[in-house]
């Protein structure tokens, strides 16, 4: 099996720690290690450094190299620009299959943290056997939801649909993106919905197919050398909600993963209660409980009185201070600073 792990990202919902130019992906804040290093390990040992591709854009493809120095220059797939991941995906595809390769394929994020690697990495497996028993369809992995999360995606699991070395899997019974928070309390009291973590396992020649069916455009542009003109559509867009529910199967996973994307999701994942604070750098605290304080500047003391739910992240050049249910706005604080000019903070 071939692992693509795409590493293009701008993580501008963990701004200020993550820049247009340093991107969250390749941090090194979790023990010395970044979630693409950490990526890596979980899943080298058990497939090969040699199977595994790494697809980025030009200005990461150094810091790469020099993440992860074991790995094959060949196997760095550069995007000639960010298109976002329907036409990336497509490219991957289609440069692997120019090497030759037919093989299962799993696709996988940079980004995310992963506790218990040795469910996730036999997951991978078992979606590797069922591909290689039929190839012509997805395989999706399913976290069992810790909490009625409305931030994320959630995959209906179906009824059981066969079982592979006494692991069972299930239908694909359909999407729900971003719940509304009644709609996501009540499916997670069901209990026949699971977090999306974005996990694809399928065949490179299914995938292939499934863009020349469903997204025949993007798959034209990036075979033609027409990349840089292809439609802006995330897979999940282009691909994965058009797919026929027949053509998908579920494995239900309980990996303790977790996708830091916001600066409270970081502090979700990092602590070890929801009250206890997350901290790094010269601070004190007074008072301040289930709040997220970085501070990376040398020299600088930062203190806190009081606070409730709070991230707090200041580096040598720029400071937020944002209550935990507003960091979803990021993006838009982002947008904000480009109209006032300021592009050089980010």
């Amino acid at each position: 099996m071939k692992l693509v792990i795409f590493a293009g990202g701008k993580g501008t919902r963990l701004w200020p720690l993550s820049r247009e130019n340093s991107p969250k992906q390749f941090d090194q804040i979790f023990s010395g290690k970044s979630t693409i290093q950490l990526a890596v390990d979980r899943i080298a040992p058990v497939f090969g450094l040699e199977n595994i591709f790494i697809q980025t854009l030009p200005k990461y493809a150094v810091t790469i190299e020099e993440q992860i120095p074991g790995l094959s220059k060949e196997n760095i797939i550069v995007e000639p620009e960010r298109r976002n991941l329907g036409p990336a995906v497509c490219l991957s595809m289609v440069e692997l299959k120019k090497r030759g390769f037919d093989d299962s394929v799993a696709l996988l994020w940079a980004d995310h943290l992963m506790e218990r690697v040795d469910d996730f990495t036999q997951a991978l497996q078992t979606a590797d056997e069922l591909i290689k028993e039929n190839t012509n369809r997805f395989v999706f992995l399913a976290e069992r939801p810790r909490f009625a999360n409305n931030n994320l995606g959630w995959i209906k699991v179906g009824e059981k649909a066969g079982e592979l070395n006494g692991v069972d899997y299930h239908s694909f019974a359909g999407w729900k993106y971003r719940p509304a928070t009644e709609d996501c309390d009540r499916m997670f009291r069901e209990g026949n919905y699971f977090w999306n973590p974005g996990y694809f396992i399928t065949s490179i020649d299914f995938l292939i197919e499934q863009y020349q069916k469903l997204a025949p455009e993007i798959y034209n542009d990036v075979t033609s050398g027409n990349y840089m003109n292809a439609e802006k559509l995330h897979f999940d867009e282009a691909i994965i909600e058009k797919v026929d529910l027949s053509d998908a199967i579920v494995l239900q996973t309980n990996m303790g993963w977790s996708d830091p994307g916001t600066l409270y999701a970081l502090k979700e994942a990092l602590q070890t209660s929801s009250e206890s604070n997350v901290t790094q750098g010269l601070n004190v605290s007074l008072d301040t409980k289930d709040s997220l304080i970085y501070n990376l500047e040398a020299g600088k003391l930062i203190t806190t009185i009081g606070l409730s739910g709070m991230v707090v992240v200041n580096t040598p050049d720029a400071l937020i201070i944002v209550p935990k249910d507003e960091v979803v706005k990021i993006t838009k604080l982002i947008d904000k600073i480009k109209e006032e000019g300021q592009e050089k903070y980010l």
